[in-house]
């Protein structure tokens, strides 16, 4: 079998936001693909379409995942610079997570060598860690503005976890156990983690030095202690903005725990350019023409997703697989373009929809066995779901000419159920 080498690793020291000696030198894109946010912070006010504020959630307009690509491909134009890409909002990543996670799917594939980076709260991330770290998001920030949740319960209107909403001191500790969560999974998967502390006058200031040595315990690599900035009908707009002196005691006393990122330049989730030279208002009609360009509805798929187990013939479970052989077409051969390591067998629904991220560019998937569940999941996506026994070509001919694939089809398995089914997450009903 053909080996396909693997995406080349980023060179993680063109990463300007965690490495203040390049920031000069390489640049970093926001790319806004996540509207909505899935708590209330008491400083924030976001607005959509604010070319004259650089701050967190504001951005000039909204893409889709295919209009952030097309995007990414001006702005690499314009700023050849640009070695990170990252997705800030403006709302939160994992409050979009469909949008965040195809985005980075596309960019990966498209851009092997460019840095991928998310910023988020954290409360949505945990179910999603290894779809992140399979994708290659080497950078991951995520904003916890205490470890002690009678303080951050102040800064916090609310919490929203799917339908339900939690308020005040429910809403703290929820947070925080999935930031720490997140973080511990992150960590396990080999991912560089910054923290961003929003240091808010009279409410978490004296709080930062402990946060900083909890999350040095927990192996974070960077703490970004920020001075929250004032916004307009917003609970905590009279609370006043930390003056330079009383940031730089703070971050020297947490610089005893972790090191600091003291050049954050509050970036916008549409920033795009050098740190402290942004060009996000420049590049605002090009978004926003960006934004404008429909999207076709079937995208090219020009690959076929195959589970196989020695190359040869189709004959392994879609709930079993670990790597997908993907073939192409060439005149009246095929041939196998690379290989895709696929989530970790088990997760359920989550793993079929992070499948069809990674098969997104694949017409069909060809497997001896899939429950009814991924079938439709796969359908909806539009990748064809096969199931079928035989020779890999024999398939791939069947797809391709649409020629005798009645023949190849295996009749469905009856799904288990009640006391017989084993709950083994593979796909099986």
């Amino acid at each position: 079998m053909k080996t396909i080498p693997a995406i080349t690793a980023p060179d993680l020291s063109r990463h300007p936001c965690f490495n203040a000696e390049v920031k000069g030198k390489f640049g970093r894109v926001h790319l806004p693909v996540a509207p909505k946010c899935n708590i209330k912070c008491n400083y924030c006010n976001r607005k959509y379409d604010c070319v004259n504020e650089s701050r967190p959630g504001v951005t000039s307009t909204i893409l889709s995942p295919r209009q952030a690509l097309l995007y990414m491909e001006k702005v690499l134009v314009a700023e050849p610079r640009i070695s990170v890409a990252g997705i800030a909002g403006p709302g939160d990543p994992f409050a979009n997570a469909a949008e965040t996670l195809e985005t980075m799917q596309l960019l990966r594939r498209a851009y092997p060598q460019l840095i991928l980076c998310l910023s988020s709260n954290g409360l949505g991330l945990p179910p999603h860690v290894d779809e992140v770290a399979d994708i290659g998001v080497s950078h991951v920030t995520i904003t916890i503005n205490g470890i002690d949740p009678h303080i951050t319960r102040k800064i916090y209107t609310f919490v929203r976890d799917g339908n339900i909403v939690y308020r005040d001191i429910q809403a703290a500790e929820l947070l925080l156990a999935r930031q720490l969560t997140a973080i511990e999974r992150l960590k396990r998967r080999g991912v560089t983690v910054k923290v961003n502390f929003i240091t808010i006058p009279g409410i978490n200031d004296h709080h930062a030095e402990d946060t900083a040595k909890t999350m040095a315990k927990m192996g974070v690599d960077l703490f970004n202690c920020m001075a929250m900035l004032p916004n307009a009908d917003t609970p905590f707009a009279e609370c006043g903005e930390p003056d330079k002196a009383s940031m730089n005691t703070l971050r020297n006393r947490c610089e005893k725990h972790l090191p600091q990122m003291r050049h954050c330049k509050r970036c916008r989730a549409d920033a795009v350019g050098l740190l402290g030279k942004d060009r996000s208002g420049a590049m605002a009609g090009c978004l926003k023409a960006c934004a404008a360009m429909p999207v076709a509805a079937k995208q090219p798929r020009p690959y076929v997703a195959v589970a196989s187990l020695e190359g040869m013939l189709v004959n392994q479970h879609l709930g079993e697989t670990t790597t997908f052989l993907i073939y192409g077409r060439e005149g009246d051969d095929y041939k196998l373009v690379e290989e895709r390591s696929a989530p970790m067998p088990g997760g359920g629904m989550g793993r079929w929809q992070a499948l069809t991220r990674l098969l997104f560019d694949c017409r069909a998937v060809l497997v001896s066995e899939m429950g009814d569940s991924p079938r439709r999941i796969f359908q909806d996506a539009g990748i064809k779901p096969v199931t079928m026994s035989g020779f890999i070509e024999a398939g791939l001919k069947a797809i391709y000419t649409a020629e005798g694939l009645h023949t190849l089809k295996r009749r469905a398995k009856k799904s288990c159920s009640g006391d017989s089914c084993k709950g083994t997450g593979t796909g099986c009903g």
